[in-house]
């Protein structure tokens, strides 16, 4: 589990938006990427990022 401490200071790496903690994803609150999080390691790349398009498929 993210520690709260830990997602308050998170921030998306592409446009810089706050993130929140939903199921087993972080995501954007602006641009909406959903970053992973493994062994409750959050992956904040940009290329590792799921976007709402890749979803749709």
């Amino acid at each position: 589990m993210i520690d709260e401490k830990l997602l308050q200071i998170l921030a998306c790496p592409l446009c810089k938006a706050d993130v929140i903690l939903k199921n087993d994803k972080i995501i954007c609150t602006k641009c909406r990427r959903k970053y992973p999080i493994k062994d409750d390691i959050p992956i904040m790349l940009i290329e590792e990022a799921q976007t709402n398009d890749e979803e749709k498929k």
